[in-house]
């Protein structure tokens, strides 16, 4: 994967960033991140020797705790590469869907990534980066439920996770389904797996690794959305670290190193390619 060019040219991307914005000129003031590299969420990673990266441990194989304790998945390994090319140490910090915008806006984390969905209510909140993975949302159910697509949903209880768009997907495409929210999307799965819910409602690269897992589920054919470009989010206004992190997702992205992460985790290539395709 060319771990070290990757490195050198995001630190290039990085140091041009800081450069750029110490000759523009303006009014800035520290902590303001939206004017100069010393209110830039760059510049503070730089500086403390850490970056904070927010994701779901309850989504394998996105995030989830190993067997030795620690963060592992595809996330993480994504997260590994961003410290590596910053210079920096890692801070994975678990989120949940539903706290992701608040701890970005408390300052609890630098960046989110838990395969974050941009739409247009959170983008009023939070600004997003290029995507970086794609999906779309699937339904997943007991092989016996006898459920084949959304239209089997009436009066069928259906999993979802607090703060995530799935709610709202089943409650347009079939308002006489049984919404029920959970924390995280483990527990929305083991709704599933014990009979609890009928069916769960996520995306489709997280559904269909899940299903590979166990013999007793299924993911219908249904796309219940157009593809979702999932994205990492970041405070608003701080253009200069979005720049930086765009920059870097584009060098993992020409690199193969993305697909190569991606085909380790979930045992196959990328589903859908990223638009536009590297």
């Amino acid at each position: 994967m060319k771990l070290t060019r990757l490195s050198t040219t995001a630190l290039c991307v990085a140091l041009a960033a800081l450069s750029l914005a110490g000759c523009t000129p303006g009014t800035s003031t520290p902590g303001d991140a939206s004017s100069g590299s010393a209110g830039s969420t760059l510049q503070s990673v730089l500086q403390s020797g850490t970056v904070r990266v927010g994701d779901c441990l309850s989504f394998a194989p996105f995030g989830f705790y190993g067997s030795d304790g620690n963060p592992s998945g595809y996330d993480v390994d994504l997260a590994n590469e961003l410290a590596t090319a910053l210079g920096v140490k890692l801070q994975i910090i678990d989120v949940t869907s539903d706290d992701r915008i608040p701890d970005l806006q408390t300052n609890k984390v630098d960046v989110v990534f838990c395969n974050f969905t941009r739409t247009s209510q959170r983008q009023e909140q939070i600004d997003f980066t290029d995507p970086y993975v794609v999906a779309t949302e699937s339904l997943l159910v007991k092989k016996t439920s006898g459920i084949a697509s959304v239209a089997d949903l009436t009066n069928k209880s259906v999993a979802v996770v607090k703060g995530s768009t799935d709610g709202d997907i089943i409650e347009k495409l079939n308002p006489q389904a049984n919404v029920q929210q959970y924390d995280t999307t483990s527990a929305a799965l083991l709704a599933v797996q014990q009979g609890q819910a009928d069916a769960m409602v996520e995306d489709s690269n997280f559904l269909t690794y899940q299903a590979s897992l166990d013999s007793t589920l299924s993911v219908t054919s249904d796309s219940l959305v157009p593809l979702e470009y999932n994205a990492w989010g970041v405070r608003q206004g701080d253009q200069i670290w979005l720049n930086w992190l765009n920059g870097f997702l584009f060098n993992l992205n020409t690199s193969g190193g993305n697909q190569a992460l991606y085909q380790k985790w979930f045992g196959a290539p990328m589903r859908f390619p990223l638009n536009p395709q590297y």
